[in-house]
């Protein structure tokens, strides 16, 4: 299958072009500003689908809104109407269609090319009218305040925002682009399509978030990245990243047994560290009424020794990182780690809740 994907270096196109490959198609041609209307036209005759995702949004002139996407969207339609192919056409365009401004015009202007290529030819037709569309690679200071907030709170810059509860509608690029991918396959109607999910925020909502990404660093403590809004954001916030800033210092803790550092705080899943013990070093030594813990050694040979604080029950295990387990610390038993072993030993840990100093729930009771 021969895809023709217009403004392929741009935002959208960039990204689309990645995941079409990585879906196994590899016949793809980016047309972008260098190509000539002759090329165009002859990459149209040969084409099986295309993404007309090329666009203009901040001309110097409105007049460029005319040329750039409602003239360039029609030269497409004509041009397929002429090859006779009933080749799908995918058109990009903005929610701004719906409104009486110069930009919205252009593109209304561009729907209904399309629209009126589908109907004439009886070849499939999308529209997509976008919101605000988010993700890597978008340029800041461009289109996207996303992308804008994104670059100046990780590079120490003002934010200006007019109305903190203006809301917005966004849309992340990685859905914008299996939405496009899956209408490849054919099954889709024709006709306006939209991208799922929506996520409904407010400007001052997203940059709030994007500080404490930016926080997290010096505090330790991580949102919930791993779902929704805030999935989507972070990784389109660490997107902007320049090499220097893919790597950070983390606070550690050393005295004649070892060190301990803490790595990962989070707000409902507890957090997570690491510590080293030399030869012989014994750690631990209390218990916990609530918290708990799990041990993971990483490195080298523990013995685990467990005693219950009420009946006097005792317990010993030993682990070493050449069979991966798992040791839970458990409330009302105390417990230690020896490192048994001839090396430095290291252990990963976890623990369900951030350490409070003000209650850290941990009593002393060596074994």
């Amino acid at each position: 299958m021969n895809i023709v994907v217009t403004g392929a270096k741009g935002f959208i196109g960039k990204n689309l072009c990645v995941m079409l490959r990585e879906h196994g198609h590899q016949n793809i041609v980016e047309v972008d500003r260098e190509t000539s209307r002759e090329e165009f036209a002859q990459f149209l005759s040969e084409a099986d689908f295309v993404y007309h995702l090329a666009g203009i949004n901040r001309p110097k002139d409105d007049a460029e809104f005319q040329l750039g996407n409602a003239d360039l969207t029609s030269f497409i339609a004509e041009k397929l109407e002429h090859f006779n192919k009933k080749v799908p056409l995918v058109v990009s365009s903005s929610t701004q269609a719906e409104r009486d401004n110069a930009y919205g015009q252009s593109k209304r202007i561009a729907e209904q090319a399309v629209e009126q290529y589908g109907l004439q030819t009886q070849s499939p037709f999308y529209i997509y009218r976008f919101p605000n569309v988010f993700g890597k690679w978008c340029k800041p200071n461009y289109n996207s305040f996303v992308a804008t907030f994104c670059y100046n709170t990780l590079n120490g810059l003002d934010i200006t925002i007019n109305d903190p509860s203006a809301h917005v509608t966004l849309v992340y690029i990685d859905d914008v682009c299996r939405s496009l991918i899956s209408l490849l396959d054919g099954s889709a109607n024709s006709g306006f399509k939209s991208v799922l999910p929506e996520y409904s925020t407010t400007v001052g909502g997203v940059a709030d978030l994007l500080r404490t990404f930016k926080d997290s660093r010096n505090n330790l403590v991580t949102e919930s990245v791993g779902t929704g809004l805030c999935r989507a954001l972070y990784s389109t916030y660490l997107s902007y990243m320049s090499p220097e800033q893919f790597s950070y210092a983390i606070p550690s803790y050393g005295d004649q047994r070892g060190f301990f550092s803490e790595m990962l705080k989070t707000k409902e899943a507890g957090q997570f560290s690491f510590f080293t013990a030399h030869p012989g070093i014994t750690r631990g030594g209390h218990y916990h009424h609530t918290k708990n813990e799990k041990f993971l050694v990483v490195r080298g040979k523990a013995l685990f020794k467990f005693e219950h604080i009420a009946s006097g029950e005792r317990y010993e295990l030993q682990t070493d990182s050449s069979s991966p387990r798992i040791v839970e610390t458990v409330p009302g038993w105390s417990h230690d780690i020896t490192n048994i072993g001839d090396e430095d030993m290291i252990v990963m840990l976890w623990a369900n809740e951030i350490f409070d100093r003000e209650a850290p729930d941990t009593f002393a009771h060596p074994l």
